[in-house]
């Protein structure tokens, strides 16, 4: 996502630029015929592409406030992903203990393990919604045990909660829980699962491509008819008129199209990497960085995660 404050102008030209010169020759076609070699004198009533103008940015702003709202919730679902991944891990954290109501190293490593399974499901996410491979993204952040049982599945955020669900189940049974904070900490899977199944939504669902036409063909007639209606006012100065018309309704459609897909890599897309990276930091600060996960890689025998 572009996250400085000044966009170049060489970003926001390149999004229209094969639009803006072919609207260039075609307004420069028209002048020369009407003015220079008088083959042509057709114009039309300005009052006609006027009109034609008004619809089509009633048009263009009902697409771009729907476009902008499925950007907004794009947002919303990984504000709350933020919101709930922080939650689950004080949850680990505070709720899980031995017996004796203190920290053993088995527990420990529980904790330690469990949270940076869950960094990795953010970071698995983002990249899936991207259609990228998640499988390599995990590395820094779960075992290769663990790895093996997610690449086995289709849909990798949704293993990675699964196993979420076991390792809840297992601490339950060793006693590290109890059955209160079991239904707490699954309350919690369950948003960011919801919070998944959101942002699949929206990835899944098309903007409707015959709306997207209508509008692409009434702006296309548009901008041929704005030319034969400024000619006979402004003569060849209609050639800069009609290409900063033209290039304002271009622009204002190509917004609308970038923000419809808020997850598709691009620069206006929901800053999810961004986004990941925050969650790890603010994991990591509440672990203080243990290095008991390469313990753990080391004697894989003594792992906790039982399938």
């Amino acid at each position: 996502m572009l996250l400085r404050n000044k966009i170049p102008f060489k970003y926001i030209f390149g999004k229209i630029k094969a639009g803006v010169i072919v609207v260039s020759i075609y307004s420069i076609v028209i002048a020369a015929l009407y003015d220079s070699f008088h083959i042509t004198r057709i114009t039309i009533p300005l009052s006609v592409p006027m009109i034609l103008g008004t619809v089509i940015s009633l048009l263009l702003g009902f697409r771009s406030n729907q476009a902008y709202d499925r950007w907004w919730e794009a947002r919303i679902v990984w504000g709350a992903i933020v919101n709930d991944s922080r939650s689950l891990a004080r949850q680990i954290i505070t709720f899980v203990n031995s017996n004796n109501g203190y920290n053993s190293i088995e527990t420990q490593q529980f904790k330690e393990r469990f949270i940076r399974r869950q960094m990795g499901w953010c970071f698995a996410l983002a990249r899936s919604l991207r259609k990228e491979k998640t499988l390599p993204v995990l590395k820094p952040y779960m075992v290769e045990e663990e790895i093996n049982v997610v690449s086995k599945y289709t849909n990798t955020p949704a293993a990675i909660l699964e196993m979420h669900g076991r390792d809840i189940n297992y601490a339950l049974e060793m006693g590290w829980i109890n059955e209160y904070q079991q239904v707490e900490l699954d309350r919690s899977i369950t948003r960011l699962c919801d919070s998944m199944g959101k942002c699949e939504r929206i990835k899944n669902t098309v903007f409707p491509a015959t709306y997207s036409m209508y509008i692409h063909f009434a702006m296309n007639l548009f901008i041929m008819m704005l030319p034969f209606g400024l000619i006979e006012y402004f003569g060849f100065m209609e050639i800069p008129v009609v290409i900063a018309i033209a290039a304002s309704f271009m622009l204002i459609e190509k917004m609308a199209i970038h923000l419809q897909d808020p997850f598709e890599n691009k620069p206006t897309d929901t800053p999810m990497t961004a986004i990941s990276k925050n969650i790890e930091k603010d994991l990591k600060q509440m672990l203080n960085d243990h290095s008991i996960l390469e313990e753990v890689a080391a004697n894989p025998k003594n792992a906790y995660y039982v399938l």
